[in-house]
């Protein structure tokens, strides 16, 4: 979040990001696609990964299901299976082939999804039995429903953390150089995280310690199944997609911050105070600046950037 002369482009500079030696400070962001049919990752994602691949940059692939549980859209990728790690292998190799760097978002939607999407038409998995309301599409037509969410055990979450420790050995399995684990933006961490979601009484819930274990037990089962050096987070402390806010972000954002530099891994993701909601840019007198001091590592943000708000702050890659 530091200024520079009108000299230079930090955007364009080069950083050397744990053992990855990036060209520059652009990262492709994890945009969900919805071309995945079946689960599966389709061949002519190989020419689209191929488009947005530089030597030496730094692409997130799309929202990645980690379970027959953690779907919220139709047609996302999935890496919990043999067949979805072999659709993945090629897509990987054509981004290595041009001198990318890759790395798989594993995701689960939580609540974020109706019985449709669900195995046997069950309901959908959350830190919460409350429901979400119908929300408008980023489109800004279409209106997206869901369904009751069933409020997970206590006894049932380490089975969902080990989901997310084999979705980070497959990604690596198929070729990706690390994960980003999602926990941003409203989906099932996000539904630990945020005090109006997560009204649990166990011991994941109540407390911001509390409501921050699910996250942080994720985090170290998968630096422990993969290294650390592979592993990235995202976190939308401010923002309110899907009814998923905090009554105070920052302590939200610096607690995670902090607690992660005891796991070591490879960059933090954050998403920055202006983007509240999809399609909104406003002014805010919060900032990341904290969470980037107290980060010990890598620190990506995004949130509507241009070109100018790059060059001003150089705050892609820092």
């Amino acid at each position: 979040m530091r200024k520079t002369s009108d000299s230079t482009i930090p955007l364009l500079t080069p950083y050397k990001m744990g053992k990855f030696d990036l060209s520059h400070r652009v990262v492709h962001a994890p945009m969900t696609r919805q071309r995945s049919f079946g689960g599966i990752a389709q061949p002519h994602a190989i020419l689209y990964h191929e488009q947005r691949t530089t030597k030496g940059g730094l692409l997130i692939a799309e929202a990645t299901a980690i379970s027959d549980t953690a779907k919220g859209y139709n047609n996302v990728p999935g890496i919990w299976t043999k067949e979805q790690v072999e659709a993945w292998r090629p897509i990987v190799d054509a981004v290595h082939a041009k001198g990318g760097i890759f790395f798989c978002q594993i995701w689960h939607a939580g609540r974020v999804s109706s019985c449709s999407f669900q195995p046997n038409g069950q309901a959908p998995i959350s830190s919460t039995d409350n429901l979400v309301k119908p929300q408008v599409r980023s489109n800004g037509i279409d209106i997206a429903t869901f369904s009751t969410p069933r409020r997970l055990e206590t006894h049932e979450i380490p089975l969902l953390i080990n989901d997310f420790k084999v979705a980070a050995r497959n990604a690596v399995e198929a070729g990706f150089d690390g994960v980003e684990i999602h926990g941003a933006h409203g989906y099932l961490i996000d539904q630990f995280l945020k005090d109006q979601v997560n009204d649990r009484t166990d011991k994941y819930g109540g407390s911001l310690e509390n409501r921050c274990r699910f996250a942080l037990v994720v985090v170290q089962a998968v630096a422990n199944e993969i290294g650390a050096d592979k592993v990235g987070m995202r976190i939308s402390p401010f923002a309110n997609y899907y009814e998923a806010s905090d009554s105070n972000p920052e302590a939200l954002g610096l607690y995670n911050a902090k607690a992660l530099n005891k796991f070591g891994i490879l960059y933090l993701h954050m998403v920055e105070p202006r983007m509240i909601t999809v399609g909104e840019k406003t002014e805010t007198p919060h900032s990341l600046r904290p969470m980037r001091n107290a980060f010990e590592g890598t620190f990506i943000a995004a949130g509507g950037y241009d070109r100018e708000d790059g060059t001003i702050y150089g705050l892609c890659i820092g």
